[in-house]
């Protein structure tokens, strides 16, 4: 386990590596905890990490940018590790070509904004050697995500914490999950309970609805029961399957 800025000119966001010995170059994916864009749920990375490190997966855990700041910099970001993998791929035994992401709450709604990024999601500069690397995931693991920032279902602290109070409808909109898929995103994993009562299940429903539009590939679980923020949910035995199922997700696309 090794933690590195993601940037040459601050330490505000890092990475840390988990790597697995491996005879072959590794399947990666990059982990965002959740806490409302406020914070970031320790039991949401490191242990998520030794998990995926079980699956013979190598795991990198990201500190991103949280409140104060603001859209885009945690999406830049979560740009910037997924590029940082691929460039570091060598030294870490990774496949740069199996690159994925997992999030929870908060940090699934970063990595859905990642999965269905079409820009180039690059800062202003100065620009390095890792910013030629692509930052496009394989696939996504959304684990009771937050996917809109309007409506009902909205998680208005996640949205405020992310945008601001007074962020425009139109900016909200243009960043909530269900609008943002398209043909190209890729392969996606959610999961969540029926009664959370932090993150309704209508953001996973909602998500899931607009990837069948489009023809996206997709497993979706929902549990009856359990709190929001259950991470691998060893004290809940019904939800704490989704590792198992998304163990064979992961397996099924080469992971």
């Amino acid at each position: 386990m090794s933690e590195h800025p993601l940037w040459p000119t601050t330490g505000a966001a890092t990475i840390t590596a988990f790597p697995v010995r491996a005879d072959a170059p590794a399947p990666a994916v990059v982990v965002f905890p959740g806490g409302a864009y406020h914070h970031l749920a320790g039991h949401e990375g490191a242990p998520v990490a030794r998990w995926l490190n079980s699956l013979g997966i190598a795991a990198f855990v990201v500190r991103y940018r949280i409140a104060p700041h603001r859209h885009p910099l945690p999406l830049l970001d979560a740009a910037r590790a997924v590029r940082w993998v691929r460039h570091h791929a060598a030294g870490t035994g990774v496949d740069p070509a199996r690159v994925g992401v997992l999030g929870f709450s908060a940090g699934g709604h970063l990595a859905g904004l990642l999965a269905t990024e079409t820009g180039p999601a690059l800062a202003e500069g100065p620009h390095d050697a890792i910013d030629e690397a692509d930052h496009r995931p394989g696939l996504a693991v959304l684990c009771y995500p937050v996917t809109t920032l309007t409506g009902p279902a909205a998680h208005r602290g996640s949205a405020a914490n992310l945008l601001g109070e007074d962020a425009p409808e139109s900016l909200r909109d243009r960043l909530s999950l269900p609008g943002r898929v398209g043909p190209g995103t890729p392969p996606t994993f959610l999961w969540h309970t029926a009664d959370d009562d932090g993150v309704p299940l209508d953001n996973t429903l909602l998500l899931s609805t607009a990837l069948a539009r489009h023809g996206v590939r997709q497993e979706v679980h929902v549990y009856p029961s359990g709190r929001h923020g259950l991470g691998l949910a060893g004290e809940e035995p019904a939800a704490a399957d989704w590792t198992r199922r998304c163990a064979v997700f992961l397996r099924g696309q080469g992971w």
